[in-house]
């Protein structure tokens, strides 16, 4: 898949969705940065932008790239209407041509998965190259196939946390795995409906 096609892929999946005027946050996302001090934080596939809005009302200064223009050219009307322009930085990039410049306190990394042709693994370590020391990687992956997924193919396998860091190929005595396991929780989504689903959370600390 080209990038025009894998823009016009994701451009089409957001346009179809209304524009959200307050997303909400990813439960994970949350639940492992609120009690963090604020700092920089990069949002690798910012979505409908709750996360970075989230962040940003907390202090963080938060740099948030997609590859759909739709995403991103909303996130950034968004960051205007609720008063943290300055905190927000949206942009638009194809994660296998381009990142984004700069040093992080946090990456996050919320169900990037894609029909594209992406090397998840080269941009995740890329990610953890991108972290301060003491700075941490969240990945967080679906563990099992919602009604309102993109993807419904039966057959999709979804690597456990551990296999996911096993593919970074970080080393150990400069990277260390602070978490990797499998909750379950309740979801709501974008057409209100509820289901059970899986998370496979990993999180990567760089202690050097």
């Amino acid at each position: 898949m080209s990038t025009d096609e894998a823009v016009r892929f994701w451009d089409d999946v957001y346009a179809a969705r209304p524009a959200a005027t307050d997303p909400r946050p990813n439960a994970r996302l949350t639940e492992t940065l609120a009690d963090l001090p604020p700092g920089d934080v990069l949002d690798l596939g910012c979505g409908a932008g709750g996360d970075a809005l989230w962040l940003a009302r907390r202090g963080w200064r938060v740099t948030a790239v997609d590859v759909s223009s739709v995403a991103v050219e909303r996130l950034t009307s968004l960051a205007v209407s609720h008063g943290l322009a300055d905190r927000i930085t949206a942009r638009r990039h194809d994660l296998r041509e381009s990142f984004p410049e700069g040093e992080f306190d946090v990456v996050c990394a919320h169900y990037l998965h894609t029909p594209l042709d992406l090397d998840r693994a080269a941009v995740l370590r890329r990610a953890a190259h991108a972290l301060r020391p003491g700075g941490r990687l969240l990945v967080v992956d679906h563990g099992s196939t919602a009604p309102w997924s993109w993807n419904q193919d039966p057959d999709v396998r979804y690597p456990a946390p551990r296999e996911v860091a096993a593919d970074i190929g970080l080393d150990p005595a400069a990277w260390t795995v602070e978490r990797a396991d499998s909750p379950r929780r309740v979801a709501t989504g974008p057409d209100g409906r509820t289901a059970e689903v899986t998370d496979h959370v990993l999180i990567v600390r760089r202690t050097a």
